[in-house]
C-alpha cells in the first residue's frame, strides 16, 4: 500500500487548527498537508509540526488577497509583480516550514495570454528558488468554474514549456475523475509527471471507500509504478469524527 498523508485542511476539521497535528500523529499519519497555513504564525506551525513528529509535504501558493476562495493569481496577464511579491511570502513560509512541495495556483483567466503568463510565473519562481518543489494541479470547472488549469493534457502542455525540474504535477483523483471521466486512466496516462498525488472519491469528495473510483486498484498502480511519495487524504469525512472515516486504510 502507499503511505498515506493527511490534508489537515480537510481532515480532523472538527477540531482547532494546533488541535489537528496532534490527532493526525495519534491515528498514525507521518505526514500532513495544510493548504493555506498564512493566518497562523509560522513558528506556531512549525513548532505544532516539530511537537508531533510530523513532516509536511504541501502547502498552497496563497490565493489574492489570502482569500481561499479565489484560487491564485499566476496566470492573470498583468499581475507578474503582484505574483512575485506574493511568492516572497510563500518562500518565506516554506523555508521555516520545509514541505516538499508549494502548489502554484494558477487563477480565474484564460486565453493565450493567461497561459504564457502562468508558463512566465512558473519559470521565474522556480528559478527563484531552485530548491523548492513546486506542483501545478487541475481542478474542475464544476467545482472551479473559469478557473485556468482545468484539464490534465493542458498541464502537461505547460509543463513541457516552463521545463523546469522543480515544476511537476499533482495528481488529485477526485478532480482527475470529474474532469476526464476515469481517475485511473488519468494516473496511468499522467503518473511518470506526477510528483505528489491526493485522493478522494467522488461524487462528495468523501473518503476513497465509495463511489466509482477503483481505489483498491489505484492504489495498486500507484505502487507499480515508480512514485515513490506521500498519497494525501484530501477529502471531506462523511462521518462527525475524522478518525471513524479512516477505515479504507486498512
Amino acid at each position: 500500500m502507499p503511505k498515506f498523508a493527511a490534508n489537515l485542511t480537510m481532515l480532523f476539521s472538527e477540531l482547532p487548527y494546533l488541535d489537528r497535528f496532534k490527532a493526525a500523529a495519534e491515528v498514525g499519519f507521518r505526514a500532513v498537508e495544510i493548504l493555506f497555513p498564512y493566518d497562523v504564525a509560522v513558528e506556531t506551525t512549525q513548532e505544532a509540526l516539530v511537537d508531533n513528529g510530523l513532516d509536511l509535504i504541501l502547502i498552497n501558493a496563497p490565493p489574492l488577497g489570502d482569500d481561499d476562495a479565489t484560487r491564485g493569481f499566476a496566470a492573470l496577464a498583468g499581475g507578474e509583480a503582484q505574483f512575485e511579491i506574493a511568492m516572497q511570502r510563500v518562500l518565506h513560509f516554506a523555508n521555516v516550514l520545509g514541505p516538499n512541495f508549494v502548489h502554484v495556483m494558477a487563477g480565474y483567466t484564460k486565453g493565450d495570454a493567461a497561459e504564457a503568463t502562468f508558463v512566465r510565473n512558473l519559470r521565474w519562481v522556480a528559478d527563484q528558488a531552485p530548491q523548492q518543489n513546486f506542483t501545478i494541479e487541475p481542478l474542475n470547472s464544476g467545482d472551479q468554474p473559469g478557473y485556468f488549469l482545468d484539464n490534465y493534457d493542458l498541464a502537461a502542455r505547460v509543463l513541457d514549456q516552463v521545463d523546469r525540474p522543480n515544476v511537476g504535477l499533482q495528481y488529485d483523483s477526485y478532480h482527475a475523475h470529474i474532469i476526464h471521466g476515469d481517475a485511473l486512466q488519468v494516473w496511468r496516462r499522467f503518473k511518470n509527471r506526477s510528483v505528489h498525488v491526493q485522493v478522494g472519491a467522488t461524487p462528495a469528495r468523501s473518503e476513497p471507500a465509495s463511489g466509482p473510483i477503483d481505489f483498491p486498484r489505484l492504489f495498486v498502480d500507484i505502487d507499480a509504478s515508480d512514485y515513490a511519495g506521500w498519497v494525501s487524504a484530501e477529502y471531506h469525512p462523511s462521518t462527525k469524527h475524522t478518525k471513524n472515516s479512516l477505515g479504507w486504510m486498512a
